[in-house]
């Protein structure tokens, strides 16, 4: 399986931190406990569509995340991830470039047959420019995250929840003051095995609200299905929505593939 939701402002540093910018488990937010295995070899490549609309005007972020993992041992990857965002305000573009990039390691330490499995996620977000947190694509001081997993084995397919921390580090007064730095969530994903090539999956979750002005809690809905042609090779299809006390309204659809290599 893979090892592993952007809005603009705020709303991104929340996906980077919180959705790890390293795709999870395509294209749900809650990872799964599986590694590549000693030797293995992942490429993971995915386009992400945020929409939000208030006050009359609409703002679309595009974001591309590649991620590359290696597998150290059975039970151990490392990976890297880089990412490029563009965002555009009712259809002029207002930022254009590099988000953070991420550097971190999946351990699977815990593993039985027909009971749980659990791994830890740690990872860096390294910073990017004052300029590129001004114009939503990141955090300007480099954070960190860690993540700690469960998944289960289940006579439908797959049981996945997460517990995440990330502690996001801006550069610019503005984003220091409009944001929180401590982030929380808390998500599970049943993922149904509908045939060999087939998986539909329903991810929820409830997580910290970065932005300072609204409730300090929201919450996402995502809908999401896996076609794998071959068992090296999947394609992945999302949709996500999320809640929160705020006037706009948003939603972000996502397309990605994953393919696995020796």
């Amino acid at each position: 399986m893979p090892p592993n939701a952007i809005l603009a402002s705020a709303t991104v540093c929340a996906g980077l931190a919180l959705s790890t910018a390293t795709l999870a488990y395509q294209p749900l937010i809650t990872d799964d406990t599986g590694t590549q295995g000693e030797g293995g070899n992942q490429l993971e490549l995915s386009y992400a569509r945020n929409t939000e609309r208030a006050g009359g005007s609409k703002t679309v972020t595009g974001t591309v995340p590649v991620v590359y993992t290696r597998g150290l041992a059975d039970a151990l990857d490392l990976y890297v991830g880089v990412s490029h965002v563009r965002i555009k305000t009712d259809a002029a573009a207002t930022g254009s470039g590099g988000g953070n990039p991420v550097l971190g390691a999946k351990w699977r330490f815990r593993e039985e047959e027909k009971a749980w499995s659990f791994a830890v996620k740690p990872e860096i977000h390294l910073g990017v420019s004052a300029g590129a947190e001004t114009e939503g694509r990141g955090m300007g001081r480099s954070g960190w995250s860690a993540l700690l997993i469960a998944t289960r084995e289940t006579d439908f397919g797959e049981f996945h929840v997460n517990i995440a921390y990330a502690r996001a580090r801006f550069e610019t007064e503005d984003e220091i003051s409009g944001n929180r730095k401590n982030l929380l969530r808390l998500s599970a994903a049943p993922v149904w095995h509908i045939s060999d090539q087939w998986k539909v999956a329903l991810d929820l979750g409830l997580q910290t609200n970065p932005d300072k002005t609204l409730s300090s809690r929201m919450g996402y809905a995502l809908l999401g299905a896996v076609y794998s042609p071959s068992k090296d090779f999947d394609l992945a299809l999302g949709w996500q929505k999320p809640f929160d006390d705020g006037p706009a309204r948003a939603w972000q659809a996502t397309v990605g593939g994953t393919w696995r290599f020796r």
